[in-house]
């Protein structure tokens, strides 16, 4: 029964990572780190706000570490220049500049998705404003008239 309960765990394990190198934070953002071959350190490849731009900078990463026939996310969307320099701090450079325009990219077309199907709801209080248009003077409203008083008197 033991070998049931651990693909179990392997199943949910597989669900909460949905991407090899990544892991979810408690507070919802995704980040990437890659161990070094030969070697028990690992390299920091930045915090994302979406889980394929953290993927993205883990296939960058592994492929620079590891070569073409490395086991990526995206094994298709490979776009690796010619890096010169195989440092831990260079691979960490361009990893995070690879994630971070993923993010952004993800990010406009989120807002351009909402903008351009979600019609903004009519308000009562919301009016149109002109800002080319210079302010006109407020009209002060008309007193009340006072009511008469025919007594005379006061109590």
């Amino acid at each position: 029964m033991e070998g049931g309960s651990a693909s179990r765990a392997a199943g949910r394990r597989r669900s909460d990572k949905p991407y090899k190198g990544i892991r979810m934070r408690k507070w919802g953002k995704w980040v990437a780190e890659i161990r070094e071959p030969n070697k028990r350190s690992r390299i920091w490849l930045g915090s994302y706000c979406s889980p394929v731009a953290a993927a993205r900078a883990y296939d960058t990463a592994v492929y620079y570490l590891r070569g073409p026939t490395a086991k990526m996310n995206f094994p298709d969307e490979l776009s690796a220049g010619g890096l010169q320099d195989l440092s831990a701090d260079s691979i960490r450079r361009v990893a995070a500049e690879v994630g971070a325009r993923v993010d952004a990219l993800q990010s406009v077309g989120k807002r351009e998705h909402a903008t351009n199907h979600q019609p903004l709801k009519p308000s009562l209080f919301h009016d149109e404003i002109d800002l080319n248009k210079e302010p006109e003077p407020e009209s002060e409203p008309e007193p009340e008239p006072e009511p008469e008083d025919t007594s005379g008197e006061y109590w």
